[in-house]
């Protein structure tokens, strides 16, 4: 491995108001980065000449020409080039106009420390995730047409978690054993059952699903374990029930934490006995199913609430297979992307190519509280409303570039200076951890060498202006 340091990425600062242009510029080259920085829109195109930034941090509004035009310059002669926006007008609407036509981030006026560090790594890090997107492009067309011949494709990754998941499901495809899969709505849990079933022995048998929340308690029985004719009003004839219907394959129980508690009983004997009864009957059928269960909710804080039978929980839990969050995949976010435009554009006559680097950079940049669910219906619309040959922000949904934001930023102070937010932001964290100048620096993003730093700094200021700041008093 190479010991090649790699160089600092270089930035341009945008901004009329001298003072926040010199204070911004100072700080960024205090951490390391290489900086230059312009009065106005045209005086930063000709900072072009001989030096091509990687990140322009411009202001929105200024005179002259404002932050979007300049963008649209600035990609004319450097497409690649990565543009933060900032506005003093505190407005979401401002910033997510300025993503909708193309910027890959903002930063709300005044500035802060830690949220200006965190808008810069982020970029940072989506710049070196969009040089993979050609690369998966090329992977992603060498699957074409899997999708036509299997149901559980959504099941694409390349991430270390998607791997480590994988992995297991493999592991324990071939075993009857139960299976209980963890995680949040959205995940794709019912396709990694589908992906057990079709590694298992049991393949050739029926992979039968049972959605447990969408039933009443009287349904779900009737359901799973069938009735006779005759059991209750309108039951003309028997009917086999999920379990039988599943023989020689497997059952799959989603929301089981849903299950009611007479039904759990039931269940229950049915697993440890191999058995069950139809409802109003008093035959005993055997079963040969293997069960894998799926639930969005703790079911060990389930049991302790009461709410599920602790002796049902060890027997669906033999074996836990936990379905990471898209936000622990995020790797795989441009091939799942990938994916859903080849359905999507078959589904709606389209012959979209991709995304705009831009958009892809949205996508990147959401949380993704829907997981892969939530995903392919952004997709889907963003095909249906597409004008061009790729997705470009304006047509993904308005709530993706407003979110995914971190959610521990220091509180901003209306009209004060760079400098003066900086100190905010310093002493507040400070005192938030008992004095500690390596957790504050952790929690700011910098180092604690610089804390120290700046404590000395406010000493000295504090102390010359003493009469002026009472009970401004560094410790």
């Amino acid at each position: 491995m190479s010991d090649k340091k790699k160089p600092p990425a270089r930035i341009l600062v945008v901004d009329d108001e001298t003072a926040a242009r010199s204070a911004l510029t100072e700080l960024l080259r205090e951490e390391g980065y290489e900086v230059q920085s312009a009065g106005d829109g045209f005086k930063a195109l000709g900072r072009l000449e001989g030096w091509r930034p990687e990140i322009v941090i411009t202001d929105l509004k200024m005179p002259g020409m404002d932050g979007i035009e300049l963008m649209e310059k600035l990609r004319e002669r450097i497409a690649e080039v990565s543009v933060v926006v900032m506005t003093a007008y505190g407005t979401v609407e401002s910033a997510v106009e300025a993503i909708q036509q193309g910027a890959d981030d903002y930063l709300t006026k005044p500035l802060h420390l830690g949220q200006l560090l965190v808008v810069v790594e982020r970029v940072l890090a989506h710049r070196a995730l969009r040089q993979e997107t050609e690369r998966l492009r090329d992977e992603l067309a060498r699957r074409d047409g899997i999708e036509q011949e299997i149901d559980y494709d959504n099941l694409i990754g390349r991430s270390r978690a998607f791997r480590e998941m994988m992995s297991l499901v493999e592991q324990v495809a071939g075993s009857d054993a139960s299976v209980l899969l963890v995680g949040e709505n959205g995940t794709g849990k019912e396709s990694v059952a589908v992906q057990l079933h079709e590694l298992s022995p049991r393949k050739a048998g029926p992979f039968v699903p049972v959605h447990c929340a969408s039933m009443s308690e009287d349904m779900l029985e009737r359901e799973l374990f069938g009735y006779e004719a005759g059991a209750f009003s309108g039951a003309a004839e028997r009917r086999e029930g999920r379990f039988v219907q599943a023989a020689g394959g497997t059952l799959f129980l989603d929301e089981v934490a849903d299950l009611p508690m007479a039904t759990q009983a039931k269940l229950l004997r049915a697993l440890q006995e191999s058995t069950i009864e139809r409802v109003g009957g008093t035959e005993s059928v055997r079963t040969d199913v293997r069960l894998v269960a799926a639930s969005d909710r703790d079911l060990h804080d389930e049991v302790q609430a009461g709410a599920f039978r602790e002796d049902l929980f060890y027997r669906l839990n033999v074996i836990c297979v936990r379905v990471p969050t898209l936000r622990e995949r995020r790797d795989d976010i441009p091939l799942l992307a990938m994916h859903f435009l080849k359905r999507h554009n078959r589904a709606n006559n389209k012959g979209l190519s991709g995304f705009t680097e831009r958009a892809l950079g949205v996508l990147l940049n959401f949380d993704w509280p829907g997981n892969i669910t939530q995903l392919e219906n952004c997709i889907e619309r963003a095909v249906v409303l597409a004008r061009g040959e790729e997705i470009e922000p304006r047509e993904l949904p308005r709530e993706l570039m407003s979110s995914g934001r971190g959610g521990d930023e220091l509180p901003s102070v209306p009209g004060a200076s760079l400098r003066e937010l900086e100190r905010f932001a310093i002493l507040k964290t400070l005192e938030h951890v008992g004095g500690s100048t390596s957790k504050a620096a952790r929690i700011l993003g910098i180092s604690p060498r610089k804390i120290q730093y700046r404590l000395n700094e406010y000493r000295e200021e504090d102390a010359v202006n003493a009469p002026s700041r009472p009970g401004r008093v560094v410790k």
